[in-house]
């Protein structure tokens, strides 16, 4: 029988993880964030992070991409150490992830186009300017932004719109492996649920492994493969939806078995029969 609290058996069925955590130990002070946290996150999977309020679902994120160095544990990326001190091997796993802050984090001085621009200049430094202008008007238009925002600055853009511009930076280099934190936040119900759409076709189409935080219901049920529960200071459970629904833990069964996570399941299952057809 499938032990919950297992997150390794399942992955190397299936494969290599493209992200492995064994052991992960977040401190702030005498606060522990997480305590000995394992995860993995399988290739083309849309795996969905969620916990309560403090339980570190941004701090686990930070850590896998190298934004805080836990003061315990492993972390591979893509077969990487991502907690080595080599430039080299650091430099690798940026140029294959993609991170979509929650406030979108784009530079204000800068038009959607600049912004989108940056990590080519980075790490294509032998482009023409021609072509990096192309190129992040393809990225513009794939994160489903006209091509006249290309040229606006943040401010002009609306919330939902920030968010594209910022996916669509992240999408500049070609990222295998896109990070999404909190990516429906401050959106309405509808453009919520446009997001969502947007990537679960840019995850198929491109063959994308995206690594979700999210308290979005509605996101969880439409979009993600599995689902990652923090809570006691480690990932108390990692599986599809339906397994997690089920596991006997006070908070799961509270934020799964509430009237939003059942209008949430039917939401669900309605976008499944439309893409069914």
């Amino acid at each position: 029988m499938h032990d919950p609290h297992d997150t390794s058996t399942d992955a190397t069925s299936l494969g290599t993880p493209i992200i492995r955590v064994r052991g992960l130990v977040n401190r702030f002070g005498e606060q522990v964030v997480h305590d000995g946290v394992d995860l993995d996150v399988r290739p083309g999977e849309i795996l969905g992070v969620v916990g309560g309020s403090g339980t570190g679902k941004s701090v686990l994120m930070r850590s896998i991409i190298g934004l805080r160095r836990p003061d315990e544990g492993e972390i591979e990326v893509l077969g990487i150490d991502a907690r080595s001190d080599d430039a080299g091997q650091r430099r690798a796993i940026e140029r294959n992830t993609g991170v979509l802050f929650q406030d979108g984090a784009l530079f204000s001085s800068l038009t959607v186009g600049e912004n989108v621009q940056v990590p080519l200049k980075e790490y294509h430094s032998d482009l023409a300017d021609s072509l990096r202008y192309e190129l992040a008007l393809l990225k513009v238009k794939l994160a489903g932004l006209p091509a006249d925002a290309l040229n606006k600055l943040p401010s002009q853009l609306s919330g939902g719109m920030r968010k594209r511009a910022g996916l669509a930076r992240a999408l500049a280099l070609d990222p295998p492996l896109l990070f999404l934190d909190e990516p429906t936040a401050g959106l309405d119900p509808i453009g919520a649920a446009a997001f969502d759409r947007l990537i679960r076709t840019l995850q198929q189409a491109l063959g994308l492994t995206v690594f979700l935080i999210t308290h979005d219901l509605d996101t969880l049920y439409a979009i993600c493969d599995r689902v990652a529960v923090l809570a006691d200071r480690k990932v108390i459970v990692c599986a599809p939806l339906p397994e997690v629904e089920r596991f006997d833990h006070p908070w799961v069964q509270e934020y799964f078995h509430g009237p939003r996570a059942r209008a949430a399941q039917q939401s669900g299952n309605r976008d499944s029969e439309i893409g069914n057809r």
